[in-house]
């Protein structure tokens, strides 16, 4: 008799969470749920709770609580709801922890799994952009497993020669361009949240639609990727890849480049990460490069998008600017996609915000939480400036 997998998925009503539930319906003979949360679609996480029959489910808005206990009745399925009951699924005993609550918020109930020694399907780039080097401290002293489920950040991790680093000479993070790839600045500011929420080529939340649109997606991915991998800012480029294809790229210093190729579908990293150190099938679209015909690739333009300039100067100068860049982003976005600033506006407040903050040594999760919402104060200040 074949062991199930122990899973839990820390957000799971999600782009990344439905995707992964996805995969492990697919594989009901491989996986068993122990742990689910969401935010506030209620609706959606009973009826993956109904489905799954885990463990545990946990709400982080403690209003929705007697909603998603209702939702539960007759089940015997436990239910929470707060900050406290998203870590209380972080620590409950799974093997495989799918991290995907986007934002900060995903940054204390990752660490909790990481502290546990549970494998950790991280798609919740910010943990790593906040603090990296806690989260990396964490895993090494508790022995736990990081995964990197960002398609990018997955695809460096599959063709990295780990065991010889000195061997790399750089990696190469590919960008889609998004929706305004060639746009102007002048049509950039005139864009709506509709149209900056119209990925070309991924299915993603809101949320991350709009950085990759802004490519500040591409600028926490870099801060990521930094920590994620054994090289330094200084070797890690970015190229625009329209056809999002080509994944990522580690060049060598023999002069090979080994890439990660695939259909833009995240169902492939994730299933990657959930069958680690093995493979399952996927039910993504296989590649067909005939049919494509041509992959182009292009240097991001960092007037247009200067996203990339900003994080690219939050890690160079660390301390606490990579966590000061990540909040001023989140509540930048959130006043864009409810049309307070515009799209513009978007990377201004960033680099306000960043120009204006005092700086501090991050030693705790602590300091991490307290420049957050520093930072956040600070860009909401800025916004309301820009107000429309």
């Amino acid at each position: 008799m074949v062991l199930k997998k122990s899973v839990s998925i820390l957000g799971s009503t999600g782009s990344i969470g439905t995707s992964t539930i996805d995969l492990i319906r697919r594989n009901p003979n491989k996986f068993r749920t122990v742990a689910l949360t969401g935010n506030s679609n209620i609706q959606l996480l009973a009826e993956q709770a109904r489905e799954l029959n885990p463990e545990f489910v946990a709400v982080a808005n403690e209003a929705n609580y007697q909603a998603l206990k209702d939702a539960l009745a007759g089940t015997d399925i436990e239910v929470g709801a707060g900050e406290n009951a998203i870590i209380e699924a972080a620590l409950r005993d799974a093997e495989w922890v799918m991290a995907s609550i986007v934002g900060s918020a995903g940054l204390a109930p990752t660490l909790k799994a990481i502290e546990r020694g549970a494998t950790i399907g991280l798609a919740n780039k910010e943990s790593l952009v906040c603090a990296g080097e806690l989260m990396m401290q964490a895993v090494a002293t508790h022995k736990a497993t990081l995964l990197p489920v960002d398609s990018e950040h997955n695809a460096i991790f599959q063709v990295l020669d780990r065991e010889n680093a000195k061997a790399v000479d750089k990696i190469i993070l590919t960008a889609s361009g998004g929706p305004f790839r060639i746009f102007s600045i002048e049509e950039m500011c005139k864009v709506s949240p509709k149209e900056a929420v119209a990925h070309p080529n991924w299915s993603m939340g809101a949320k991350i639609s709009v950085d990759s649109a802004s490519m500040m997606n591409k600028g926490l991915e870099l801060i990521e990727a930094y920590h994620l991998f054994p090289v330094s800012e200084s070797q890690i480029d970015i190229l625009v890849h329209p056809q999002s294809v080509v994944h990522s790229m580690v060049s060598y210093i023999d002069g090979s480049v080994l890439a990660q190729m695939g259909t833009p579908d995240m169902r492939t990293p994730i299933a990657y990460a959930l069958a680690w150190p093995e493979r399952m099938i996927a039910p993504s679209a296989k590649l067909n490069l005939a049919e494509i015909a041509q992959l182009n690739f292009e240097e991001p333009d960092p007037v247009r998008f200067p996203a990339l300039r900003l994080a690219r100067e939050a890690l160079k100068f660390g301390k606490s600017a990579p966590a000061v860049l990540n909040a001023a982003n989140e509540e930048s976005v959130g006043a864009f996609l409810k049309e307070k600033i515009g799209f513009c506006d978007i990377t201004a407040v960033v680099e306000d915000v960043l120009s204006r903050f005092e700086h501090q040594e991050i030693a705790h999760i602590d300091d991490i939480l307290a420049t957050d919402k520093k930072a956040r104060i600070c860009a909401l200040q800025a916004i309301e400036k820009r107000s429309r």
